[in-house]
C-alpha cells in the first residue's frame, strides 16, 4: 500500500513538472515571435547656450518603421531639477523618424526622455547632453 502511494506521488510530481516546463517553452516561443517597440534616440553629446539642436527618435516595431506613432514627445530638464521639465511635441516626418528642435538657456547637464507610444506600447529612452558657454 505504501508503495502504491509513493508511485502515485512520484507520478503526480512528474506530471506537474512536465506541464510547467511545457508552458515555459511556449512562453519563450511567443516572446521570440512578438515584435518589440524600439526607439533609437539621437542627439548631440554637447551643445552651446542658445544653440538650436535637433532631437530625433527613430521608432521601429520589429523590423517595421513606425510611421504613425500615437505620440512622440520629448521632455527635458536640467539635471536634479526634474520638477521643472519642459515637454516638446515632435514632428512626424512620415518615415519612422520624429524630430523637434530645442535650445538651452543655461549651462549644465540636461536629461531628456523621448516618450513614445505606438502599437499600444510605451517606451521612454533617456539621454543626457552637456550645455556649455559660447
Amino acid at each position: 500500500m505504501k508503495r502504491l502511494w509513493l508511485v502515485t506521488i512520484i507520478f503526480c510530481l512528474t506530471a506537474i513538472l512536465a506541464a510547467c516546463s511545457g508552458q515555459d517553452g511556449e512562453k519563450d516561443m511567443q516572446s521570440e515571435q512578438t515584435p518589440m517597440l524600439k526607439v533609437e534616440f539621437k542627439l548631440p553629446d554637447t551643445a552651446k547656450i542658445k544653440e538650436q539642436i535637433e532631437l530625433k527618435a527613430i521608432v521601429t516595431y520589429g523590423d517595421e518603421k513606425v510611421k504613425d506613432a500615437d505620440d512622440v514627445t520629448f521632455e527635458y530638464w536640467k539635471k536634479d531639477e526634474k520638477d521643472n521639465s519642459t515637454k516638446v511635441a515632435s514632428k512626424n516626418n512620415k518615415d519612422g523618424t520624429y524630430t523637434a528642435n530645442v535650445s538651452f538657456d543655461e549651462t549644465g547637464t540636461y536629461e531628456l526622455y523621448a516618450h513614445t507610444t505606438a502599437r499600444d506600447l510605451h517606451t521612454m529612452p533617456k539621454k543626457s547632453i552637456d550645455v556649455a558657454d559660447k
